[in-house]
């Protein structure tokens, strides 16, 4: 019999790619965790792990065992589900992850809802980077999370999660409203007109900066971007203090301050619900899902799905 523990670590380290990563990730030791893949090994009785330079990779049985492995975790997952569903009302703790423009609009009316609804429950909430999201939901560190990508920018899809679409919203250019008025005053890519500008972004590896590049590449030019700041309160007020140019999604565009001049674009950012696949009908998830789709819905944006 496998053991779904090793399984896991297979899996971190087809994800990770090296032992040192994954004995990181899941706070063992190197040796700790070459032991156990070995153990996998001679469980499964064929070879495993294979050397790909200074990485191990894995062979073609390994990549067949990681993505059944996969189905034994949604079962679980589905198993779990089960268990808690036949229990008198809802117990336990729910993890909620979110972006900061989400955390600050969406979740609060929501959590207010889990919680006179379900008292039982035991409510956290972690603002984090979307980027950041796949491995706190599938390492259990989150239950439940908003996560969000870019119609140019796609996020690839992870085997271990599930998805529900929430939001689809118009990004902005956020442009000072004393600065040089376009030539154009409706061109075809207002990011264009903007060549010479400094520019806001996110830090560098995160989504909000990755989209930011591309946005200015596709309109011809590197981006010459004097501040970064991951927080859109910041980067709103920076724009109006005639810092630069950003780009703005809608929902962290609510109420721009004096000073600050949004030009809607052709950009779409995103916005779903994600948590570990077969995890869709536990109690405490189901709940989280329907109050945010409500507290979506209740501030005036169209809900997908």
């Amino acid at each position: 019999m496998l053991d779904v523990r090793r399984l896991l670590l297979l899996r971190d380290l087809g994800r990770l790619g090296t032992i040192a990563a994954v004995a990181q990730a899941r706070a063992y030791t190197p040796s700790a965790v070459s032991q156990q893949l070995s153990v996998l090994e001679r469980e499964a009785g064929v070879p495993l792990l294979g050397r790909s330079g200074r990485r191990v990779a894995l062979t073609a049985a390994a990549v067949t065992l990681v993505r059944h492995a996969e189905e034994v975790l949604a079962a679980l997952e589905r198993a779990d589900a089960a268990l808690a569903a036949a229990q008198a009302g809802l117990s336990g703790t729910l993890r909620i992850g979110a972006f900061p423009s989400a955390a600050r609009t969406l979740l609060p009316a929501a959590l207010v809802a889990l919680a006179r609804d379900h008292p039982g429950l035991d409510l956290e909430l972690t603002e984090l980077d979307p980027v950041d999201v796949p491995d706190a939901v599938r390492d259990r560190r989150l239950d439940l999370a908003l996560v969000h990508d870019y119609d140019v920018v796609p996020a690839e899809p992870d085997p271990a999660l599930a998805a529900q679409p929430l939001l689809d919203e118009t990004v902005h250019l956020a442009v000072p409203t004393d600065g040089p008025p376009d030539a154009d005053p409706d061109p075809p890519d207002p990011v264009a007109g903007f060549r010479e500008a400094g520019w806001i972004a996110g830090t560098p590896g995160t989504l909000c900066h990755a989209v930011t590049l591309h946005a200015c590449r596709a309109a011809g030019y590197a981006p010459r971007i004097r501040h970064h700041a991951d927080d859109f309160g910041t980067v709103l007020a920076l724009v109006a203090a005639g810092q630069g140019v950003a780009l703005v999604p809608q929902l962290a565009a609510g109420r721009p301050p004096d000073g600050v001049r949004l030009v809607p674009l052709a950009l779409r950012r995103r916005t779903a619900l994600t948590y570990r696949r077969g995890g869709a009908d536990h109690p405490a998830v189901a709940a989280g899902i329907a109050a945010v789709r409500r507290s979506t819905a209740d501030l005036g944006f169209p809900v997908l799905g």
